[in-house]
């Protein structure tokens, strides 16, 4: 049974005190805490600042480095462009060089054509015709009355002899014309002479001449 001496009324008025250490402990470390947090802060925006910056500038080298390789590359694609085109104008001038080259040829051949198939028209129609004129060219080179022997193949004599008589039915003054046969001679052909000179038709020669004077243009095969 227990007694009334070992029973202690409880003390209702006791105050007891606060712990103020740990208190004061615990500010102390939550301040800390909370300056070092604004520390982070600003290190991270620097940071944040710093890698922007950074980045910028590595476009901006970037963007300079392209735009500088773009533009030799330009230059350099114009520089090909340019002889490209060149060579295309040295190739085209080239090739209208030999065309040009090949159409003189072709035109110096056909004018050697034309010209024969008019000397082989002509002889073929007249034979005397060519005659005819060399003896007028003739008779202007001469003096009045002079006389002008005339060589033609046997075959021209009559046509001739007729063309003289012709001749001296139509002229005032008195033309002394003598036609010989020469069987030496091409038909067509024919050979003046007089005192002081000569004159020869033949028709190889008049082809040469104009052989001669196309010489520059046309190169016989």
């Amino acid at each position: 049974m227990i007694t009334n001496a070992q029973v202690k009324p409880f003390p209702f008025t006791r105050i007891f005190s606060e712990p103020t250490v740990a208190v004061a402990a615990a500010g102390v470390e939550e301040a800390a805490l909370t300056a070092r947090i604004a520390e982070l802060e600003v290190e991270r925006e620097r940071m944040r600042a710093e890698h922007e910056a950074a980045l910028g500038l590595t476009r901006a080298e970037a963007f300079q480095q392209g735009l500088e390789q773009a533009r030799g590359e330009r230059e350099t694609a114009l520089l090909a462009a340019v002889d490209a085109l060149q060579a295309s104008i040295e190739a085209m001038e080239e090739g209208l060089g030999a065309i040009e080259d090949q159409l003189t040829r072709e035109a110096g051949e056909l004018a050697l054509a034309a010209a024969d198939l008019l000397a082989a028209r002509a002889l073929e129609h007249d034979s005397s015709l060519a005659i005819d004129e060399a003896i007028g060219r003739a008779l202007g080179q001469v003096r009045r009355g002079q006389p002008i022997r005339i060589r033609v193949h046997p075959d021209l004599v009559a046509d001739v002899e007729r063309l003289v008589a012709d001749r001296q039915a139509h002229e005032r003054r008195r033309l002394s014309l003598l036609v010989f046969a020469d069987a030496s001679l091409s038909l067509g052909d024919a050979a003046l002479q007089w005192d002081e000179g000569g004159l020869r038709l033949d028709a190889d020669a008049r082809r040469e001449a104009i052989r001669a004077e196309m010489a520059g243009i046309f190169t016989p095969a």
